[in-house]
């Protein structure tokens, strides 16, 4: 790790070992690193993906391995994976093929611990709650606490519970449920924020209920987030890692894409900014969803200014958004969506067009990277470079799951072009605008939708948050990633469609509230054949079949 370190101009001293293959970074090397050049900063994320997901992370260690390969020194940035994935459909996210973080077994599983402290801290906070609750139930109006229990593991009937059961010294009885940890406001608080001392602060300002007077009551007034800060305290330094062709690769916190911002931490960026020449960044889900949230609430509270995006694209997903296909996480193409036929691709381009334009509204030039796959056709791959011509991108053919950074040279020369432009870079929205000026912002300019309708909770909820003096937060709405509208059902760029809002949430710590537009799953459930049955270990004691 020392080696990898020094490509990055981080000494041994700001190194502290995880065995021979990870090393945390001190948060000093921000202050000792800021004197230094900032690199260009480059965000990837994609069309609006399938079930199987298209490639967002191998393209992002493909790219950061490309520029090293065309003699630019990069750094790739991503989040740590979830075990309830990693277990469950999805399987790891490590990347691909020659295109990983590596070792991959340690980033998919525990790797440094840092998901068990969010788990610990975030439980704990539970615990005092329901502490206060039985001790000084004048304090807490139990109806009210919304601060749930998290686990990461996929465990669907954990869902919703009924706790305090047992004699009157085991609590008080309440329903509540679990989350999964990906989804905590204590994992986007690490990710989030820009030191301990700031961590400390978010911390001490999460709302978990009201008090019996009807007013918010937060981890700081039930004398918490102290103990919680302790728990996180090297958490908050982000992880050192590397490619297979030895790029340095920085991993660290995974906030939920859904109801969450779904990008790796504030701190890791502001390290990794100063670390060469590229900084490669993801951001979770399509341009709606990451990439919106990179923009309106990282960016915000980074203060770092990107300099070019990625979109991903495949053949595949463009056959969905034709509206002629369905693919199912778990189980193949179907036979006729493999055979040769580029109308298709073109049939679902307005999806493109529009995640392309979501890039450009922030003043951010785009590339189409085109991930290949063995089923794709040369004939399809051209369809989507013309679509990319006629609306005035560069786009490049990407192999690097199977030729590691030399398939993926083309993206990074297109890369390195785009971000050698000017930046123009803007917010969509001021804080200083009311929380539904911000939530129409978004659902009509990035959404496409021609309004919002609000449920009578959700209306009552935002004018709670604004008389609480909530209004000046950042918005991050929460809905399906498989459409750019909320109907997991509607393909491509939709029409004359109005954005639904049922319920309105504030992770106050965190810095934004969050309506929740359709079904929102916090913990996920594990298929019929989830990949756990597949994992093992041999008798050498290595990890066998995780991926």
């Amino acid at each position: 790790m020392p080696e990898i370190a020094a490509k990055m101009g981080i000494g041994p001293h700001l190194l502290e070992p995880y065995g021979y293959d990870v090393a945390k970074i001190r948060l000093d090397a921000i202050d000792e690193l800021a004197d230094r050049p900032k690199a260009k900063y480059v965000v990837v994320s994609a069309i609006t993906p399938t079930p199987l997901g298209e490639g967002k992370t191998t393209t992002t260690v493909g790219l950061g391995q490309a520029l090293s390969y065309i003699g630019k020194h990069a750094t790739v940035a991503i989040r740590q994976p979830s075990m309830g994935p990693t277990f469950g459909i999805k399987g790891g996210a490590a990347g691909g093929g020659y295109s990983q973080v590596v070792p991959m077994e340690r980033l998919n599983l525990h790797l440094t611990g840092d998901t068990h402290a969010i788990t610990a801290a975030h439980n704990l906070l539970a615990a005092m709650i329901d502490n206060q609750i039985h001790h000084h139930e004048a304090l807490v109006d139990r109806d009210s606490v919304t601060w749930r229990r998290v686990l990461d593991v996929s465990d669907r009937v954990l869902r919703n519970v009924i706790v305090g059961l047992g004699t009157r010294e085991d609590g008080v009885i309440r329903a509540t449920g679990f989350d999964i940890t990906a989804a905590s406001e204590v994992m986007t608080v690490l990710a989030l924020t820009t030191s301990l001392r700031d961590m400390r602060q978010r911390l001490g300002r999460i709302v978990i209920g009201n008090t019996t007077h009807g007013k918010p009551i937060t981890a700081e007034d039930i004398f918490a987030a102290g103990a919680m800060t302790v728990i996180l305290r090297d958490a908050i330094k982000p992880n050192l890692m590397q490619t297979l062709e030895n790029t340095p690769v920085l991993v660290h916190a995974g906030p939920f894409g859904h109801i969450a911002t779904g990008n790796s931490s504030v701190i890791a960026d502001l390290i990794g900014i100063h670390c060469g020449e590229f900084l490669v960044t993801e951001a979770g889900f399509a341009a709606d969803m990451g990439a919106e949230r990179f923009f309106n609430i990282k960016c915000r509270v980074s203060g770092l200014i990107p300099d070019a995006a990625v979109v991903v694209a495949t053949v595949r997903a463009l056959k969905v958004h034709s509206g002629r296909f369905k693919v199912v996480a778990g189980k193949a193409l179907p036979p006729e969506m493999v055979k040769e036929n580029p109308d298709d691709v073109w049939a679902g381009a307005d999806n493109l067009r529009k995640q392309v334009e979501n890039m450009r509204i922030h003043g951010v030039t785009p590339v189409v990277a085109i991930n290949a796959f063995p089923t794709d056709h040369p004939s399809e791959q051209a369809a989507i470079r013309e679509i990319a011509e006629e609306i005035g991108v560069r786009s490049a053919v990407c192999t690097n799951f199977a030729d590691g950074g030399r398939g993926a040279t083309d993206l990074a020369e297109a890369v390195a072009e785009a971000a050698a432009e000017p930046s123009t870079f803007r917010f969509l929205y001021p804080l200083e605008a009311t929380l539904r000026e911000k939530i129409e912002t978004i659902a009509t300019k990035v959404y496409g939708a021609d309004g919002v309708d609000y449920y009578p909770p959700a209306a009552e909820q935002l004018d709670s948050f604004e008389r609480n003096g909530f209004g000046k937060l950042c918005v991050c709405i929460a809905k399906t990633h498989l459409s750019i509208s909320s109907d997991p059902k509607l393909k491509g760029a939709p029409k004359g469609w109005r954005l639904p809002v049922r319920e309105v949430r504030a992770s106050v710590g965190a810095g934004f509230v969050y309506p929740i537009c359709g079904d929102m799953r916090t913990m996920p459930g594990l298929p019929s054949q989830p990949n756990a049955i597949r994992i093992d270990i041999d008798d050498r004691g290595e990890i066998v079949g995780l991926s």
